[in-house]
């Protein structure tokens, strides 16, 4: 029995690297572009019947040229400049690819590249975030225990945090809170969890999962976001288990297993309308023969319809 799809009609991808480690300390997801690519991510969407274009890697300033400079606020912001540079040029990017009529699929770098990504996908018109991740990212500079900008991409994009990341791309935040569900989640700080308690997103954990099962769960999420009329799905590879996928920077145990993400992504393709993707913090220095990055291309494949039969 071979594998079928059911690809987005008339949808040609482009494919953005976002090749950045500029958002939390640990070396690595800087080279996850090249590891998606390098284990057949084209190949395999062709396969599937879509039309692909590699629009190469958005330039992002290399980390250790940067010119450290000591700021009132510790840790991964001292490396706040430079991300916000690049996520200026990823957001033109998904911008330019959405205007041609492309789907764009960004392959991070860390995850702080979504406040260009998310940007981008809800430019032109109001679009929902499928948030996938064993984090909340939903820290400020004023919450954040380490500083590292990787924890708070999803609280910019909703209008919390710093001027400098709130206004990136266009003024003000770029989704409602409302618009945003979580899935996967299971470890957040103290005030974060606070923030994101109180912010209006919907907010899966572990515990959820494992109580109701993944079945379940998914199709609320994306029940909740059928109004709208594109969805961006953000998916970091830490929401699975360290088991499934080592090659993260940030691992927690207890995630999605194998079979729960590929349901999620599957209940999501049949679901809703798909407009962008982003998948983030693959880290092959930390990986076992580039699993991870085959675990995300099996995924995206998913998400995009592809089927057993």
């Amino acid at each position: 029995m071979t594998d079928s799809a059911t690809p987005l009609q008339n949808q040609n991808l482009c494919i953005v690297g976002a090749p950045m480690d500029l958002g939390q300390s640990r070396r690595g997801v800087d080279m996850g572009p090249s590891a998606l690519r390098y284990a057949g991510l084209l190949r395999r969407l062709k396969a599937l019947g879509f039309q692909v274009k590699d629009c190469g890697n958005v330039e992002i300033p290399v980390r250790d040229t940067l010119v450290r400079e000591t700021l009132s606020r510790a840790g991964g912001l001292d490396f706040l400049p430079a991300v916000v540079e690049a996520c200026e040029a990823i957001y033109q990017k998904g911008v330019d690819a959405i205007a041609n009529g492309d789907l764009p699929i960004f392959l991070g770098g860390d995850h702080s590249t979504a406040m260009g990504t998310v940007g981008a996908a809800s430019h032109e018109r109001r679009t929902g975030v499928l948030w996938i991740d064993a984090h909340g990212d939903f820290n400020t500079p004023d919450t954040s225990p380490s500083g590292n900008i990787h924890g708070m991409p999803l609280a910019a994009l909703t209008g919390n945090g710093v001027p400098e990341m709130v206004d990136l791309g266009r003024p003000g935040p770029k989704i409602p809170a409302q618009d945003v569900m979580l899935i996967g989640i299971r470890d957040l700080d103290t005030e974060e969890a606070d923030m994101l308690r109180n912010s209006g997103a919907g907010v899966y954990t572990m515990r959820e999962i494992d109580d109701r099962g993944i079945g379940p769960v998914a199709r609320e999420a994306v029940k909740r976001l059928e109004h709208l009329p594109r969805v961006h799905v953000s998916l970091d590879l830490d929401a699975l288990d360290p088991r499934e996928a080592p090659g993260v920077g940030t691992p927690v145990s207890g995630g999605l297993t194998y079979r729960e993400a590929h349901l999620l992504m599957e209940i999501v393709a049949e679901s809703i309308t798909v407009g962008s993707i982003d998948i983030v913090e693959v880290n092959p220095i930390l990986d076992h023969s580039n699993r991870t990055a085959e675990l995300a291309i099996e995924l995206l494949l998913s998400l995009l319809g592809k089927k057993i039969i």
